[in-house]
């Protein structure tokens, strides 16, 4: 098994004023040649945005795009059609493909709205632009694994266009889960949103994160409560 550490204050920052983002691999005006990706991870931004800002319109192409709202309202409007607002507790995807632009914007003036903006590397090119989003029952992750996301239609959580699968636990101080790999060839990428684990004696603070790599199982031990997020993706884009 081979594992990548991030900590936390290692991700670039970026403080716009209305926007602070964190970014766990290379984005924007933040470019690290160590840290461009983990396989089809593309992206992971830690976003606060200031109440009533946003982004405007803009372009996306051939990547899948996952929001995850940790608080707040941020609204989303698309070239589908989609006039949508997503919440803590939603998760929303949007299969670029083709081509699609959006606009995302806290929908409140008064306070912030805190999300994570995933990109994960598509297996197919120039798809027909789609948009999903879903409610999750927070209970079924407590102190086990909740599939929020997966390559197949008929799972649980929504589904993107690549052999990847995340998962959401919210672990008491004490507990255990043991996640075992979909794919031989994946990786696994875990990001502790709140919270303390310990995994493989490696302790992971509030938004540390650890690859791994040439693993079947592993086991994740909550040092106090914690939240996290596990994203297994491919390793190998050829």
């Amino acid at each position: 098994m081979k594992t990548i550490l991030h900590k936390s204050d290692s991700r670039g920052d970026a403080n716009h004023g209305w926007l602070h983002s964190k970014h766990s691999f290379s984005f924007a005006n933040y470019y690290n040649p160590e840290r461009m990706n983990f396989g089809a991870l593309r992206v992971l931004n830690d976003d606060k945005v200031s109440g009533g800002m946003g982004f405007g319109t803009h372009p996306h192409k051939n990547m899948e795009i996952i929001s995850i709202p940790l608080s707040g309202d941020l609204e989303h409007q698309d070239s589908m059609g989609n006039t949508t607002v997503i919440r803590e507790g939603d998760i929303q995807v949007m299969s670029a493909g083709t081509g699609v632009q959006h606009s995302e914007y806290n929908k409140n003036k008064d306070e912030e709205v805190a999300f994570l903006q995933i990109w994960v590397i598509p297996h197919t090119q120039n798809v027909t632009p789609r948009y999903d989003q879903i409610t999750l029952n927070k209970a079924d992750r407590k102190n086990k694994l909740q599939q929020i996301l997966s390559p197949n239609q008929n799972d649980a959580g929504v589904w993107i266009y690549q052999d990847a699968w995340f998962n959401l636990t919210d672990l008491d101080a004490g507990k255990t889960v043991n996640y075992t790999m979909n794919k031989a060839e994946n990786g696994l990428y875990i990001f502790v949103l709140e919270g303390s684990v310990k995994i493989n004696e490696q302790q992971l603070d509030r938004r540390d994160a650890l690859g791994i790599i040439d693993a079947t199982e592993l086991e994740i031990s909550a040092l106090e409560d914690a939240y996290v997020l596990l994203m297994e993706v491919p390793m190998d884009l050829a």
